[in-house]
């Protein structure tokens, strides 16, 4: 929606109406509301033209199907008053043979939001919340329609969730100590719902809280006894344990400050709260589920891992349903930042990026933009480091959804393109001074819009770039400000590269091979369990043999290194380097310099270009050494290319974790070469 766009509001939490900028829509008759209210119930999904049909009549008349359309172009004038004739409605729009609705602000959908929100806050603002939340009612939901078949499980999903919303209301207002505030709201709250045993709980525990401890006790026995002589039913466990509690005087019961509630409470009454308001059914399990995975990769480790595992798995659920859009929102909505350029799961990655491409194709042309520029943003993410298979595809996608991001003024989306860009960024040398500013970008965006992920990305970007730059004291600043992010928000997995950075600056002072050594082999066993094997694969022995480079000791000049043994491991020349994982091919001429230089020339002479990622100016370095070392002229020239643009940088150091001293050391190295 563009920022001059009227902002239409449709409302369910009462009799069905619209809104435009805040005035209310005349709607007609009974059958256009009932047109209204069984989109709005069916929404985001299309309703066929002959289930309207069905829904409207219980003896459709002839004619019916006409007056069907009659009704929506009624409502779609009364909704967009405004739209030029001939053009395309973008609110209640035709899919196939039916209609959705598009792009309208829910009153319902609203609510869910802050009352889920408030499951998370501290009192104070989950009262705010919920507050807000309550005053959207403005009498029985779907009240023109409330006794229509179709209509039923979501008016009762919203009764349901409205008495949820009380109840999370009486108990912020007991955890801020205002018991007696509560009590009259949850009288009158069990009166009318004398089956509900959490308002009995909390009606006991605000009395008891409000110093009238027999009138809580008065208030578990009525509950018992209605509990046991209408419905044949012992109360539940927290009903009992609570008048075992106020019987017994239990210190228990004191109002306590919110920052006690352990977070396994605060969790397990979040999860409780999601199950009671949530109904079954596999679209909405799937749109929490990748909220789910989302805040779980986070935090590393086994988090990590199982988020992984579960992502593509989530994409081919919502596929088998059939319905693009809610596919897209499942891609898309897993906007995890991502910092480094080789995929964890290169045969997961291609699963994703084949899901968002399919889903693009499979999106109605009335699609939102915004909906594909979060799939392109996820082509591009996803198609990272050497694994793409069509690395322009990848590079348009991320243009694209930048494009898309900063038309549409999401700053959400925004900082998701951006980090599409910055993973497409590797296909040339010498491109610090652009993720640097890719940097600078999403922390202004973050700082802004309180993006924090974001912030924490935009740091780390900035750190692997000024050191790529040589900018020491810049580097050091946004490696201090990623550890505070990290602290405040619970990010561990931040520590794993400022601690590598702080290795890497090591390696800038002058220390001596067996000092950078340990170092680096630190910082490698900080990755193990980190879950990010993307990283992890290959990269110590990589480190290793750039600390014996930096210092003069590569293998052609000190054979047999303890290091150099472990990083060639059994099996001989052919095995050389095979400890270097995805890095062996371009690691393996400078480690056959000590092994067999024939080799090592061999080797260089079919040698590819390195794959666009993080090591891309190290991998050049390597080769531009090895070729050196063998008088290979060709390679030589092919590395003084490749190698030109990165003139000012630091070999390696763009990873934030380890270098090969400067690029310029090596272009004049090649100088001399090939002037010889």
């Amino acid at each position: 929606m563009s920022n001059d766009e009227p902002v239409v509001e449709l409302g369910v939490l009462g009799p069905v109406t619209a809104w435009i900028d805040g005035l209310e829509v005349g709607l007609r008759g009974p059958r256009h509301r009932a047109v209204l209210a069984r989109l709005l119930v069916a929404h985001p999904h299309a309703v066929p033209t002959s289930m309207l049909v069905e829904d409207l009549w219980e003896d459709p008349p002839v004619g019916a199907v006409a007056a069907v359309r009659t009704f929506v172009a009624a409502l779609r004038r009364a909704l967009e008053p405004d739209r030029p004739p001939r053009t395309p409605p973008r609110l209640l729009v035709t899919v196939g043979n039916g209609y959705a609705l598009r792009g309208a602000v829910i009153d319902a959908d609203r609510f869910a939001e802050e009352v889920s929100a408030a499951a998370g806050l501290v009192p104070a603002r989950a009262l705010a919340n919920l507050g807000r939340a309550l005053a959207r009612w403005r009498g029985p939901a779907l009240a023109d329609v409330a006794e229509a078949s179709w209509a039923r499980a979501e008016g009762a999903r919203l009764r349901e969730l409205r008495l949820h919303a009380i109840e999370l209301q009486a108990g912020a207002r007991l955890d801020l100590g205002r018991a007696a505030e509560a009590v009259a709201d949850l009288e009158a709250h069990v009166m009318s719902h004398p089956w509900r045993e959490e308002g009995w709980r909390l009606l006991a525990l605000a009395l008891y809280r409000a110093g009238r401890q027999g009138d809580a006790l008065d208030v578990l026995r009525r509950a018992r006894a209605l509990l046991v002589d209408d419905l044949g039913v012992d109360p539940g466990a927290a009903l009992r344990r609570l008048e075992t509690d106020v019987l017994a005087q239990s210190t228990s019961l004191e109002a306590g400050p919110w920052p006690e509630r352990s977070a396994d409470r605060v969790w397990a009454e979040a999860a409780a709260s999601y199950d009671r308001a949530v109904a079954g059914g596999a679209r909405a399990r799937l749109r929490s589920t990748v909220d789910l995975l989302r805040g779980l990769a986070i935090t590393g480790g086994d988090g990590l891992v199982a988020a992984r595992e579960q992502r593509l798995a989530t994409i081919l659920a919502a596929e088998d349903l059939g319905e693009a859009s809610l596919t897209a929102a499942i891609i898309g909505g897993y906007d995890v930042p991502a910092i480094w350029t080789r995929s964890d799961d290169p045969a997961q990655a291609a699963g994703i990026v084949a899901a968002a491409e399919r889903t693009l194709a499979a999106l109605p042309p009335e699609a939102a933009e915004t909906t594909r520029a979060r799939l392109l943003a996820t082509i591009a993410v996803e198609s990272r480091g050497g694994d793409a298979d069509s690395p322009e595809r990848a590079r348009t996608s991320a243009r694209l959804a930048e494009q898309i991001a900063r038309r549409a003024g999401d700053p959400g989306l925004l900082a998701f393109a951006l980090n599409g860009v910055f993973m497409q960024s590797f296909h040339r040398t010498g491109s610090a001074a652009r993720r640097d500013a890719i940097g600078a970008e999403l922390i202004a965006l973050a700082t802004r819009h309180d993006l924090a992920t974001y912030a924490m990305l935009g740091r780390l970007i900035r750190l692997q770039a000024r050191s790529a730059m040589a900018d020491w004291d810049g580097a050091d600043a946004h490696a201090a400000a990623a550890d505070a992010l990290a602290q405040c928000h619970d990010a561990p997995l931040v520590g794993v590269f400022t601690q590598g950075y702080r290795a890497l600056r090591l390696a800038g002072t002058g220390a001596g091979v067996a000092e950078v050594s340990a170092a680096y082999r630190a910082t490698a066993a900080r990755l193990e369990g980190a879950g990010m094997p993307g990283l992890q694969r290959g990269l110590l022995p990589v480190m290793l043999l750039a600390a014996q480079i930096q210092r003069g000791s590569a293998p052609a000049a000190a054979r047999g290194t303890a290091d150099q043994a472990c990083d060639r491991g059994p099996g001989g020349p052919d095995a050389v380097g095979a400890r270097d994982g995805p890095y062996a091919r371009w690691t393996r001429p400078v480690r056959l310099l000590a092994v067999d230089r024939d080799a090592a020339a061999a080797t260089l002479a079919d040698l590819p270009d390195p794959p666009p990622d993080h090591l891309l100016e190290a991998m050049w370095c390597l080769i531009a050494h090895a070729a050196i070392a063998v008088g290979d002229r060709p390679t030589m020239r092919r590395a003084k290319a490749a190698l030109g643009p990165a003139a000012e940088e630091q070999a390696g150091a763009g990873t934030g974790l380890f270098t090969l001293g400067p690029v310029s050391a090596y272009l004049a190295g090649l100088e001399r070469a090939l002037g010889r």
